[in-house]
């Protein structure tokens, strides 16, 4: 196989990777199959045990020893070489470890977005030349493309908007898409299933992934709690008051690790008008609630910001901003307001603009950028 030839495919054990590599199989590309081992899905089961925490069994999740069984069956039923590639003390450092930290400072980290900026696509590509692939090709619904005019690489939404994963993209270099293919950017998903039992794969009605690969049964705070005291680590005393947005003190709480602005259960208060966690105040430990309408904000600023489609723009420029990855983009005027920083003005108020969330700039189809928010 030439190493200009071969493509790595990132097999994470779901339908969309396995259509990936019986298409690519099919139209004749020499392949490889790579599977990222990213978390001990029992890791902590005995923690959680000696804690008293609720932990289900893990279902639902990428990167589970199921999937990896289910990527290397795929392998050997196309007949292509596979690889599990080891990158769970990396992950735990990239990844586990930020969001723990994000968690206790009173943000709200996307682990998955942090997963693909600083760890899989990285790993995958490394990994591929060391195994003599140049490019590598994944499930993500995305499309990408060289611009002649521009000199850039430019990545842009799917054809099926419903299954858009350019929200946990934006941080993909210039060299890491002139690298990497998206077969499944001009397909719609049940085609997609279509095309998988075509080509005899037997998971093509697997249910895709929803959960985070290392947080049983989407409790957060379960998890914060039995990783900390598998490190030995107190979980640190974050409690004090919850205010309103005069500053009155209505209630306290016992710990900021424990809110996410737009949370409404859980505050432990009663009221006339259902509240809601507004402000997250980590250096006073107070959690600031009020109204649904409280809520609405026209103005963002992020940091850590990474430009794709557009090189960092001198003047304002118009644009359409997803502040979650199932948000309508929302149109506003961005401006660069600080090394690395920008700030941005919605046209329209935007509900829970959350601090450690992602913001992802978009001029029509194209992702133009996005960054942090703070």
């Amino acid at each position: 196989m030439s190493q200009q030839d071969t493509i790595a495919v990132a097999m994470s054990g779901g339908v969309d990777s396995s259509a990936v590599a019986a298409l690519l199989h099919a139209q004749g590309h020499p392949l490889v199959g790579l599977t990222l081992q990213l978390w001990n899905q029992r890791r902590l089961a005995a923690n959680y045990a000696d804690l008293g925490l609720p932990e289900t069994v893990p279902q639902g999740r990428c990167c589970s020893i199921d999937d990896v069984y289910d990527a290397r069956h795929v392998a050997e039923h196309l007949g292509i070489p596979y690889y599990l590639v080891n990158a769970q003390d990396r992950f735990e450092a990239e990844v586990v470890r930020p969001f723990v930290s994000e968690y206790l400072a009173g943000r709200t980290p996307i682990p998955c977005t942090l997963c693909n900026n600083h760890l899989k696509f990285d790993q995958l590509l490394l990994t591929a030349r060391q195994i003599g692939a140049e490019r590598i090709a994944t499930g993500h619904y995305a499309r990408n493309r060289y611009d002649e005019a521009r000199g850039r690489w430019i990545l842009s939404r799917p054809a099926d908007r419903s299954k858009d994963q350019t929200y946990f993209l934006f941080g993909l270099t210039q060299d890491q898409l002139s690298r990497t293919l998206f077969p499944l950017g001009e397909m719609q998903k049940p085609a997609v299933r279509t095309m998988a039992a075509d080509h005899g794969l037997e998971l093509a009605q697997k249910p895709d992934s929803q959960e985070i690969c290392f947080i049983p049964g989407g409790s957060y705070q379960s998890f914060l709690t039995a990783y900390l005291a598998e490190q030995g680590e107190p979980l640190p005393d974050s409690s004090g008051e919850l205010v309103s947005t005069s500053g009155e003190v209505i209630g306290r709480h016992s710990g900021i690790h424990a809110f996410t602005v737009g949370q409404r259960k859980g505050l432990g208060i009663s009221s006339p008008d259902p509240l809601y966690v507004l402000k997250i105040h980590p250096d006073s430990h107070q959690v600031e609630v009020g109204t649904d309408n409280q809520l609405l904000s026209t103005k963002l600023t992020a940091n850590r910001l990474n430009w794709v489609s557009i090189p960092e723009p001198t003047e304002p420029i118009r644009v359409t901003i997803k502040i979650r990855h199932r948000h309508e983009p929302a149109p506003a005027t961005l401006r660069v307001t600080a090394p690395d920083t920008i700030e941005a003005i919605f046209d329209e108020p935007q509900r829970a603009i959350t601090p450690g969330q992602s913001a992802v700039f978009y001029q029509e189809d194209e992702v133009a950028g996005g960054g942090w928010i703070l």
